[in-house]
């Protein structure tokens, strides 16, 4: 079973790409009382290196060790992107199941579909993120002996006080509710990967920017397939949502 006191000092977010895990991020920065930690496994996987408080990772077995020092010294957050599998985390059982509290954010793949391809039309299938979404949940589910806290974004824009003060319980932390709005910037640990968070850099709170000129991704040969691929994974985990 999960460790409350270990697991209220590192908390991660899992999310598949396009999902408002950045304006979730946002939010954990805004608070004070956690060190955020931007997407160290996506950043491992695109640079070859991740840094961790000063210390540079040069695999999965190095940063989990360097998430769990600095987790020791302070509380953590951070999240992450499953565009990319992890076999190092899913293979490190006590991370997956004491060492950290684990959350997941989910988005109707339609819509993650034809976000993700605005910014990277070369996207693949497993990009998308559900299935290595989905067999992340499962382990998490494994080693603590409980389905993880799933959060649906539509839910999360739609009522975010809500939704998050239930995340806040979830983890044994305060809900502060000053969190919920922020000044909108763009963050240094952004800097690397800033297309993808141009949005999130200019929000000011859990508020869906609106976008006409997303392709369909239903009419799109590729894409529908792409999405007949991950809806079931999607599916598969929006039932156990939570249900604020």
């Amino acid at each position: 079973m999960v460790n409350s006191e270990q697991s209220a000092r590192l908390v991660a977010l899992w999310s598949a790409p396009r999902c408002r895990s950045t304006a979730f991020f946002r939010m954990m920065s805004e608070r004070g009382d956690f060190t955020p930690v931007h997407e160290p496994f996506s950043y491992l996987a695109e640079f070859g290196v991740s840094e961790i408080d000063g210390v540079p990772a040069g695999d999965e077995r190095e940063l989990l060790t360097a998430l769990r020092a600095l987790a020791g010294r302070q509380p953590v957050f951070f999240k992450d992107t499953t565009d990319e599998r992890y076999p190092g985390l899913l293979a490190d059982t006590d991370f997956l199941g004491r060492d950290a509290r684990h959350v997941f954010l989910i988005r109707h793949p339609r819509q993650t579909i034809a976000s993700y391809y605005a910014i990277n039309p070369e996207m693949t299938c497993d990009q998308v993120g559900f299935e290595a979404l989905f067999e992340l949940f499962e382990a998490v589910r494994e080693q603590t002996g409980q389905p993880p806290l799933l959060i649906d974004a539509e839910d999360l824009m739609s009522d975010p006080e809500a939704v998050i003060s239930a995340f806040c319980h979830h983890v044994g932390i305060d809900f502060k509710a000053e969190a919920l709005a922020w000044r909108p910037q763009a963050r240094d640990e952004w800097q690397p990967t800033e297309r993808w968070h141009r949005d999130a850099s200019a929000s000011s709170g859990f508020a869906a920017p609106h976008k006409s000129d997303y392709v369909d991704v239903d009419a799109d040969e590729v894409l529908s397939g792409y999405l007949a691929h991950h809806l079931p994974y999607y599916e598969k985990l929006r039932a156990q949502r939570l249900q604020p």
